[in-house]
Parts: C-alpha cells; structure tokens; sequence
C-alpha cells in the first residue's frame, strides 16, 4: 500500500478532540467481557493519545442492532471492563452524534477518554451516509483509525470520517500493515502460504490470488480432500467438495503457469469416527479405505512440510492442518506451528498468521506469541489475503 499517517505526525493534541475508531466488538457471558483481547489491543493507541494531553473519543461498534438503539448492545456494557483493561477512568457518552454527544464531550477535559455509543445505532452507519460521518465529524479534529478488523467495511466511522478529518493509523493498524506489507506486498523470497479450513469455497479468493504470489503453498484441513479428489485418489468419507474438482485444478494449473509449487499431505490419518481419541491409522493417500474419513495430515508429509519453511523466509498461516480441535487430530498443525515459530525465534523465518481459527490453533499450540505478527481480524485478514483493496486501509493512504 501506499504510505499512510500515523501517531507519530500528529503534532501537538493538547486539548484536541481525536475520534479514534477501536474494535470493542468483544465476547460477553452474563455482563462479563470473556475475552478481553480486542480491549488490549487498544492500549498503546488509546493511551498515548491521552498522556499526550488528547481528549480521546472512542467509535465502535458492539453486536448487530440493525441501525436502531438496542439495549442489549449498548457499548454501555464494555465501557466498566474497557477501563480495568485501560487502567484509567473511562465516561461513557450516550450517543455518537448530535447534541447529546456534544454536550458531554464540551465537558471533557485533556487526557480524558470517553466510549460513545454504539456507531450501529444509527442506519446511516453501516451505509456509509455522508449526512451522519458529517454529524460525527463535528465531534472531533482529528481521526485515527485502529481496528484494521473493520477495515474492509466502507462504514461511517471506518471509512467516511477519514474524508472529512486529518486521517491517522493508531499503533494496532500501523503494526498490522506493517505486518502484512512483509508477509505479502513486499515480502523476502522464497514465501510459503498455509492455507486450512474446511472447504475449498470458502478460499477460493484467497488461493487464486496466492498462487500468484507465493513460492510453496501448503493446503490443509478438508481442503486437501478435495484437491487430493481431483487427483484422482478415493478420499473415502471424507468431507470433500466433490463438485469443485474442476475449480481446484484450475488452481493447480495456475499454480503450475506462476511457479508456485503446492503442497498436498502423501500420508493421512484416518478414522471411521469423528470424536475425540477413535481408532486411527496413519496411511499413505491412495490407502484411505471407503469408510475411514482424512482428519489429519500424517507425520512424514509434516516433516517434509518443516523442511520446505526451513528453506523459506516468509510465512503467511491460513486454516489448521487437521481437526485440531480434537485429539489426535491436532499433531499435525501442532508440529508444523512450532516448527515455524522455532524458525521465527532463530530470525530466519518471518511469520504472519491470522484469522479466528488459526488463533485458536496457535494458541492451542503454544506459540502464537513467537510468531512475527498474529493478526485478531477475521474477515479483513481473508479480504487481504485474497488481494482485495480494504477501503478503511485505502482512506488512510496519503
């Protein structure tokens, strides 16, 4: 991408009004926050902003209320969990627009810091309506966009607010695109991508732009099953999108015209049973028996997959490689995950992971604190990996 403002060319904020637009959109049980990641994720921008003498104005959106005020979701709720995480005294504003908001913000001091409600409360929102990012931008002097998880929606308070006002990237999406302009924009070669998940369909995007540009592209997860069907091999009764062998040869074939070598597990581990501890075996591909089921990559494809990141200098991680929420089905994805991370921590591998799935894996593996950058973002990650242009990335171009 082109190059984008941040933090660090906003000059003196004594006294001003900066609308920051964070991701609170967290997990709730009872009133309680159950994950409080997206609230940490925060910390460095919104702290900074205050010590720096700003009136902080956090925009963010909680829930789906559909463009209408609804209880259930005011950001009311995260507000009291928001400063334990922050550590500071947080208000909470009632609106974020009109005269409500204004009122309570005139009364604000430097360094102070304040949630308003919930940006979906208004229709406009999600429509991008110039009318309401205008009532928004009255609020504030300056804009600085921190959730790079909202980045591919053209909304309000991700993208129209950044034409109206000075337009800045917090810390949590400086570190993001900086992340990921290594992984993929500009990335040292030779670059590998691993790519999981259940079913072809749901990435195809993400390996059509990939074979395009990445060296080794190892596929995982049911995904295999169905590329391994195109091959021609009996996957058995594996979950496999036997309908979409034609598209996944496609991919092959371009795969083969772009130089980009794909990587599809020889041996499997298999069971008749999709539950926890079954009876397996680990067998080459052309074994799988009618009713056994590919829930695993096997050791020996593991271990070839170690040795083709041991002679690569950029990772980009998509998907598990297994069932890895079940034991044993998650040996695969534990070997491979910390073999890249043992490879980041020696310096000779850089390794960009993301999306919700590949969270959980990492961090079931123990390593998703070794890898170079471990992205929170669902949607936008995947939107990124399918070389999409992200529209609240591209307002904050200069």
């Amino acid at each position: 991408m082109s190059g984008f403002k941040t933090l660090d060319d906003m000059g003196d904020l004594t006294g001003k009004r900066v609308l920051v637009r964070e991701d609170l959109n967290v997990p709730m049980a009872d009133g309680k926050v159950t994950d409080d990641t997206r609230l940490r994720a925060t910390l460095a921008t919104v702290t900074e902003l205050a010590d720096r003498g700003a009136i902080v104005l956090i925009l963010a959106h909680f829930g789906r209320p559909k463009g209408a005020p609804n209880a259930a979701m005011s950001l009311a709720m995260v507000t009291e969990p928001y400063a334990a995480v922050l550590g500071r005294n947080v208000l909470f504003v009632r609106d974020c627009q009109g005269e409500v908001a204004e009122t309570a913000i005139a009364a604000m001091q430097p360094g102070e810091i304040a949630v308003l409600e919930n940006t979906r409360f208004h229709a406009g929102e999600e429509k991008n309506d110039p009318t309401l990012a205008a009532g928004i931008a009255l609020l504030g002097d300056y804009y600085v966009n921190d959730a790079f998880s909202a980045a591919h929606r053209a909304h309000v308070s991700t993208e129209g607010l950044a034409r109206l006002l000075p337009a800045f990237a917090g810390r949590a999406m400086e570190a993001e695109l900086q992340a990921l302009e290594k992984a993929l924009g500009n990335p040292e070669h030779p670059v590998a991508a691993v790519v999981g998940g259940a079913k072809v369909s749901s990435k195809l995007d993400v390996l059509t732009h990939l074979v395009t540009k990445v060296d080794h592209l190892i596929i995982g997860g049911g995904m295999a099953n169905t590329f391994l069907a195109a091959r021609g091999v009996d996957v058995g009764k594996s979950l496999c999108e036997h309908d979409l062998a034609e598209t996944a040869e496609g991919i092959l074939d371009a795969a083969d015209r772009a130089g980009c070598t794909v990587h599809l597990p020889y041996d499997v581990v298999v069971a008749k049973e999709f539950r926890s501890n079954p009876p397996t075996r680990t067998v080459n591909v052309h074994e799988v028996a009618a009713d056994e089921m590919i829930l695993d990559v096997g050791p020996a494809a593991v271990e070839a997959l170690a040795d083709v990141l041991k002679n690569c200098r950029t990772l980009v991680w998509n998907g598990p490689m297994g069932a890895f929420e079940m034991t044993p089905f998650d040996a695969a994805t534990v070997a491979l995950a910390k073999t890249a991370a043992a490879l980041t921590k020696d310096g000779s591998l850089v390794s960009v992971a993301g999306g919700g799935d590949t969270v959980a894996a990492l961090n079931h593996a123990g390593v998703a604190g070794d890898f170079t950058f471990v992205s929170t973002a669902g949607g936008a990650f995947l939107e990124w990996m399918e070389g999409k242009e992200l529209p609240g990335v591209k307002a904050l171009e200069s």
